[in-house]
């Protein structure tokens, strides 16, 4: 997948749109799955990058977070800490398919499908250029703007 175009994907969007792949053509894209809305390693790289959105645009990059959380969750979420960039529903796993970020996860001694944490920088070409998987959040947003300043 890396260095190659990737399939245009849509998916229901916070504030009633719907996002499309293919309308980035022209721009940067940071795309970060994350597990699950108003859990604390969410809310902590949610506001990491709601932190430094600034920074992403002044480099002609956008940002879009994905779960399979529901819009309803989503738009409370993001008014909650609140975030400048929409999140993405992904409840049929349309896009967890495509950036093959389901894995089996431990949880209270099961086994439960899930998210891995993971986040992808798409050049304005619409190819994948960067990706980080198995994300820990501490330091995770700057290396990710780091990398975006290069391209």
């Amino acid at each position: 997948m890396l260095n190659q175009p990737l399939a245009d994907f849509a998916l229901p969007s916070t504030g009633g749109k719907t996002f499309k792949l293919s309308q980035y053509q022209h721009q940067r894209l940071v795309i970060y799955f994350y597990p699950k809305d108003n859990t604390p390693g969410c809310t902590t790289e949610g506001m990491q990058f709601r932190d430094r959105y600034a920074e992403f645009r002044q480099l002609d990059c956008d940002i879009v977070g994905i779960s399979r959380d529901s819009i309803k969750s989503h738009e409370g979420f993001k008014a909650k800490l609140p975030l400048p960039f929409d999140l993405l529903s992904d409840t049929e796993e349309t896009a967890c398919r495509l950036f093959d970020v389901i894995k089996l996860k431990n949880m209270y001694g099961k086994q439960v499908r899930g998210i891995e944490r993971s986040t992808f920088v798409i050049g304005k070409n619409g190819v994948l250029v960067k990706e980080w998987r198995g994300v820990k959040v501490p330091d995770h947003v700057q290396a990710v703007l780091d990398f975006v300043k290069t391209l």
